[in-house]
């Protein structure tokens, strides 16, 4: 089990302090870089002081990493136990392949309505955060897809079908490898979304593929981009007065937020947020596309904007004002208990910061077991104790802190 004196549990303060002395920089010079005081700078690397997204975003820029980086992501040793590892390179060679035409001795696809089917239940599989059992279902299936796609080579509502498929399988590639903390493989995944979506006949998939694109550009510390982009997409998608087209723009509302947030702007963040709760208003809870979209998630946001501006106890009391909807899906609730346990834990509120921890590990434990906010709060209760209580303890141990 985890010694909580041990460097593990130091969190990401550790990990930037061991790249900082790898680019031979002081703690005044990487302050200097990131327009971060040294003090701060020092009791960040002690785990005295909470690290918030923005910090994190311009200390990864000083050093020249991505932020995923300094999280420790992705977590080897958690992904060889999941047997998560084996999956990749079947799912890059399958992307590898998108338009290369099968061999005659492949066997024919399913019908569109077959795998439309089928692309339905990793929807719901997504939902769900069960991304072990997506990844196993992965690399045959954007095969099969692709196959479709390519034997549909006249423009017609049929190759529509298909390409849409392709983006959203696509997509969902994406979703397990940025969660599993594969950027690389993101990336590919996303462009092939962005390949697809243009010939699906669907302009919110375009949409959609900026909506993810902006948070692989917070992802590499570049939130200015970010919002260029979801402005791009909002530009670029007409509101043609559709609950799903509504909904879409608001959830590309809420992303401005976070990125706005994080980049150092908070007036444009809470105008971007005014505006996705006025959408919402009028949404009210949708889940098209699989996004959420509506006043909890507006809500949800709000909570985790007020953390990443260090203001804790405004967070928690935004939380505890949320009421989970009991048909919420477990990804989302599983985001809003560990965004909750973050407050809770930098308020020392610790007891109630496990209870939202376990919480979260059984609404969705894969999405839990690879969160960095996870795997960082765990590391601040550790840090919290001169002995850990037992529960706390077997917590660590199961996510690898």
């Amino acid at each position: 089990m985890p010694d909580p004196t041990d460097s593990t549990t130091s969190g990401i303060g550790a990990r930037i302090s061991e790249v900082r002395a790898l680019r031979a920089l002081s703690l005044r010079e990487l302050g200097r870089r990131a327009h971060v005081s040294p003090s701060m700078l020092s009791r960040i690397e002690s785990g005295d002081r909470y690290a918030s997204p923005a910090i994190v975003a311009a200390i990864a820029r000083a050093l020249g990493v991505s932020v995923s980086v300094l999280h420790g992501q992705p977590y080897i040793h958690m992904l060889q136990s999941d047997q998560l590892d084996r999956l990749i390179t079947p799912i890059s060679s399958a992307l590898d392949d998108w338009d290369i035409p099968p061999s005659d001795e492949d066997p024919q696809p399913r019908s569109l309505a077959t795998l439309e089917a089928e692309v339905g239940r990793l929807q719901e599989r997504r939902a769900r955060a069960e991304y072990i059992e997506i990844a196993e279902r992965l690399p045959a299936l954007i095969s099969e897809i692709n196959h479709r796609v390519l034997l549909h080579d006249q423009p017609d509502h049929d190759r529509e079908r298909a390409c849409w498929m392709q983006a959203e399988i696509g997509r969902t590639v994406y979703v397990v490898s940025r969660q599993i903390g594969y950027l690389d493989l993101a990336r590919l995944a996303l462009s092939r979304m962005a390949a697809a979506a243009p010939r699906s006949g669907d302009p919110q998939q375009v949409a959609i593929e900026r909506w993810d694109r902006a948070q692989l550009l917070a992802d590499a510390a570049r939130h200015d981009r970010g919002v260029a982009l979801v402005q791009q997409a909002l530009r670029d998608l007409d509101d043609d007065g559709a609950r799903a087209t509504r909904a879409v723009r608001g959830a590309l509302h809420l992303k401005a937020a976070i990125l706005s947030g994080r980049m150092g702007d908070p007036d444009a963040a809470d105008d971007w947020l005014t505006a996705a709760q006025e959408i919402a208003r009028e949404t009210g809870e949708t889940r098209d596309y699989g996004l959420v979209f509506g006043p909890v998630n507006c809500a949800i946001h709000g909570m985790a904007a007020a953390s990443d501006r260090d203001r804790h106890s405004k967070a928690l009391v935004k939380a505890l004002a949320v009421r989970l909807p009991a048909d919420y899906p477990a990804a989302r609730a599983g985001h809003y208990w560990v965004d909750r346990a973050r407050a809770e834990a930098w308020t020392a509120r610790h007891s109630d910061a496990l209870s939202s921890l376990v919480k979260a590990k059984g609404v969705a434990p894969q999405q839990t077991r690879y969160h960095p906010g996870v795997h960082e709060t765990v590391a601040t209760l550790l840090r919290a104790r001169a002995k850990a209580p037992d529960p706390l303890m077997k917590y660590a141990q199961w996510c690898g802190v």
